[in-house]
Order: structure tokens, then C-alpha cells, then sequence
């Protein structure tokens, strides 16, 4: 396809695209199946269309330019709506499919289901890279403004037009390097509240569901700290007396650490898991195998055990790891 206005050539959106995302001609190249040659024509025609330099050099390699960043996500956005109109039937040849897939998840997700995830496309789809971002501590539209293709997690997407999809429900347990004090006997919910503890969470909160039962409880615990990721607070657990948290699905994590896992001795609300995506992909059957993916995941590696405490009453959907 090669439509023109004013004399300007849509194609050279989805090369302004690919150039932002790989911050490299030859990377653009190799993606769009182009001579670095080619790519760097397409790259001037580019910076004299949008009257900015697009890419600069930042020593050895090149960065995006403020502007390039700015205009990133409606760039991508208006892609993926050309690419839905010349969509063939709803199908898509995913061996010859040749596309990036940009997932804004927690990293637990890579480092508990990335295996099996990369080995499918693989198999299904060698041509498809997957992008994981980090969530950010500021919450901000990057469905709607095409910057993540998918959410996948505790959803915090609150835009009114994105599909949510629930994938299951996972719940908290304790988590203690081994030898611990707080093994040593029952664990009660008052043994619970007198251990310092850590908490893991992106924004720097030190407080959550579970000070909320422990206040019904007539109990207050001691958060000593706060972490950004889960990966980091298990180590911090591991080489110290502190107290932390994660979910059942973790336990590929906390087991080859050799951390200790118990039951949290009050009940807690579940935590409810699942996918969010722009209605703009709704017609995209790529984007459909990629949710595909990540719902059938969701189901191969649900625990079988349910836990012995009923979600507290009244309770919503709160986030542990990323409070």
C-alpha cells in the first residue's frame, strides 16, 4: 500500500514507528526487510516531513528526540488502525507474521510465565518480540495512547473505553528466608503483626490490604521499607529477619531460593488478575493470538490449591505486590 496526501507517503508512518521503537537504521532495517541505505533515505525524508531530526546520536548509539517520543504513541496508534482495515477475513499467517508485541505487565510475569510464552511463539510465530515494560509509578494512559499493546496483571487501566478480561485469582502468602524466628511455633496473626516486615510496591506505599485486617484485628504490623519489585524484596528476604509477600503463582521464584512460604493466619481478599487492551485490536487477529497466549497460560498454571481462607466480605480487589 502506498497512499499519498500533499505529497506525503503514509507508508513512511510505519517506518517513523519501527525507527522510535528500535532507536537504530540497521534495526529498523532488519525489521521492515530494508537496506540500511534504504532505511536511512526513509529516515531523511522523515526528518523533512516532520521538520525534526527524529533520531540524534547519544554517543555510540542513537535516541528517540523529544518530539519523536511525544508523537510516538499516536503514531503507533494510527498504524494499528491501518493495519486492522487491510486485515484479511480475520485471519493472519502467524509463521510469515513479522511484528512487535509491547506488554506493560509487572515483572513477575516475565520471570514466571516467560518460558513457556517465548517457546510458544517460537513454535507458532518466530517472527513475533515480545516487549515487556515495566509498571510505572505514574499511571497513565498507554493503551488508549498506543504505548502498550496489552496490560496483563492487577489491572490498573481506568480509561472507560479499554476491554478487560479476568484471568483468575491468586492469593497472598507469607514469605521468610529459611530458619526464620517466625517459623519456630504457630504463626498467629499477633507472632505475624510483631515481625518487621517489607512491602513491595512501585509507588513507595509501606501500607495495604493486609494492615487494613490486621486493624479489624485490633493489630498494627511494623513496615520497615519498601521495594519496587518483587525479584528484589525476596533477596532482601532471603539475607535478613524481615517478613514479605507474594502470590501462590510465585512460587517458581521463592522455591529455587530455598524461601519459606506460609499461610497469612487472618483471611485476605483475593487477588484478581487479568488483561486489558484498546478496542482498536479488537478486529486485529494477531493481537486475538497474543491475548490468546496469555489467557491459556493463565490457565495451565492456576494453582490447584484454592486456600483455606475465604476472601474477607466486603473486601475489593487490592494489590499486593504493587501497592
Amino acid at each position: 500500500m502506498r497512499v499519498t496526501q500533499s505529497g506525503l507517503d503514509l507508508n513512511l508512518l510505519v517506518a517513523l514507528d519501527v525507527l522510535i521503537e528500535e532507536s537504530s537504521v540497521s534495526g529498523a532495517a532488519a525489521r521492515l526487510h530494508l537496506s540500511e541505505p534504504a532505511m536511512s533515505r526513509t529516515l531523511g525524508r522523515i526528518r523533512k516531513a516532520l521538520g525534526d531530526p527524529v533520531l540524534v546520536r547519544a554517543g555510540r548509539t542513537m535516541v528517540p528526540t523529544p518530539h519523536a517520543l511525544a508523537i510516538h504513541g499516536e503514531v503507533r496508534a494510527v498504524v494499528e488502525r491501518a493495519r486492522g482495515v487491510f486485515l484479511s477475513g480475520g485471519k493472519v499467517d502467524l509463521r510469515a507474521l513479522s511484528r512487535t508485541f509491547t506488554v506493560l505487565a509487572q515483572d513477575i510475569l516475565p520471570a514466571v510465565s516467560g518460558p513457556a510464552l517465548f517457546a510458544r511463539i517460537a513454535r507458532e510465530a518466530p517472527g513475533v518480540r515480545l516487549r515487556f515494560l515495566m509498571e510505572s509509578h505514574v499511571d497513565g494512559p498507554f493503551l488508549r495512547e498506543g504505548a502498550a499493546d496489552l496490560e496483563v496483571g492487577v489491572l490498573d487501566t481506568r480509561s472507560p473505553e479499554v476491554h478487560r478480561e479476568h484471568l483468575y485469582d491468586d492469593r497472598m502468602m507469607g514469605v521468610v528466608r529459611p530458619g526464620h524466628p517466625l517459623l519456630d511455633g504457630e504463626i498467629t496473626p499477633a507472632r505475624f503483626a510483631a515481625a518487621d516486615h517489607v512491602t513491595v510496591s512501585r509507588r513507595g506505599r509501606t501500607q495495604g490490604p493486609v494492615d487494613t485486617a490486621l486493624a479489624q484485628l485490633g493489630l498494627r504490623r511494623r513496615v520497615v521499607g519498601s521495594v519496587g519489585t518483587l525479584p528484589s524484596s525476596l533477596f532482601l528476604l532471603l539475607g535478613s529477619d524481615l517478613v514479605g509477600l507474594a502470590s501462590r503463582r510465585t512460587r517458581p521464584l521463592t522455591d529455587p531460593l530455598g524461601l519459606r512460604t506460609f499461610e497469612i493466619p487472618f483471611p485476605l481478599p483475593p487477588l484478581s488478575f487479568g488483561m486489558a487492551w484498546h478496542p482498536r485490536h479488537d478486529a486485529d487477529p494477531a493481537h486475538a493470538w497474543l491475548r490468546g497466549c496469555f489467557r491459556e497460560l493463565a490457565r495451565e498454571e492456576t494453582p490447584d490449591d484454592t486456600g483455606e481462607h475465604p476472601p474477607a466480605a466486603g473486601q475489593g480487589n487490592p494489590s499486593y505486590a504493587g501497592e
